[in-house]
């Protein structure tokens, strides 16, 4: 199974993102990426579109170029410009002039690293991220291998399935270096699962149909669905952009398509204003929204 690279980012989509890494609101997250912008370090950031024009395509080493000044990520600016990754990019799906409406994708613009000095170190992990995205565009995609396993015990039959990470691809990029302590605290805690997975498929792979193994134990195991999560700022940012999509009335649901609520421009000032007149509620330590008995009855 192949995974692509996401496509580029979008105001919205960068608004999720960082509500969901940082627990900033998208009102925070546009303040900030406006700054970046004004600081030459990135493209226009009040854009729906998350691809990049023709035009633009053309140009883009120049971007890359700028990116070998970046210690975190030169390595990977010099491999795409050692290995040309960037030809052909215009005939990918990361390139589409008929999806771009006045703006095209935030992406780093490969300069201005003067004001880096001044920025806030939130503001450096904003424009990490907004790098990374755009650098990932120019690797492969990651492949897993997969395994479907079925097991019969007398009359009943039970599905099984493995997936290991066979070649990391462009993951490698997406190797975020303010996650370092959170993971190394993770594998502390989960042992070694990679290399467990590993071995676990080639145990699997040895087997042939009709192998006969012994069952240690049998359980069952009992679960509940749970409602769906609550919205974060950021995932209404995005139920927002496609709001279309939760209509269940066909008319209804033709007459919004493409709109959305709002633009990437004013989401943000919605959301704002509704917490403002106190009709939802925003928890600032984890981002969740939920209605105010005044916003109940209102709505």
């Amino acid at each position: 199974e192949q995974k692509k690279p996401p496509l580029l980012y979008n105001l919205a989509e960068l608004q999720n993102d960082c509500s969901k890494f940082f627990k900033i609101s998208p009102d925070e997250t546009l303040r900030i990426v406006q700054e970046l912008y004004e600081k030459k370090l990135v493209t226009y950031p009040r854009t729906d579109a998350r691809v990049l024009s023709t035009a633009v395509s053309k140009e883009i080493t120049k971007n890359i170029k700028g990116l070998q000044n970046i210690p975190g990520v030169r390595a990977y600016a010099e491999e795409i410009i050692a290995n040309k990754s960037y030809q052909g990019l215009a005939k990918t799906r990361y390139v589409n002039d008929k999806q771009i409406t006045d703006h095209y994708a935030i992406i780093p613009t490969g300069q201005g690293f003067g004001a880096m000095k001044s920025l806030k170190p939130l503001s450096v992990k904003v424009y990490e991220v907004i790098t990374r995205r755009f650098l990932a565009i120019f690797y492969p995609p990651a492949v897993y291998q997969k395994v479907a396993l079925t097991s019969a015990i007398e009359e009943e039959k039970f599905f099984s399935n493995f997936k290991v990470l066979a070649d990391p691809g462009y993951l490698k990029v997406m190797d975020y270096s303010f996650f370092k302590k959170k993971q190394e605290e993770k594998t502390e805690e989960d042992g070694d699962s990679g290399l467990c997975d590993t071995e676990l498929l080639e145990r699997i792979s040895a087997m042939k149909k009709g192998t006969q193994l012994p069952v240690k134990s049998l359980y069952i195991k009992e679960g509940e669905t749970s409602p769906p999560k609550r919205y974060n700022s950021g995932s209404i940012i995005l139920a927002m952009e496609n709001a279309g999509q939760l209509i269940e009335d066909e008319e209804l649901r033709a007459q919004i398509k493409g709109s959305g609520i709002g633009t990437s421009a004013t989401r943000a000032e919605i959301l704002k204003k509704l917490v403002a007149n106190k009709y939802l509620a925003l928890n600032k330590k984890t981002q969740i929204i939920t209605p105010t008995l005044l916003g109940e009855m209102i709505y």
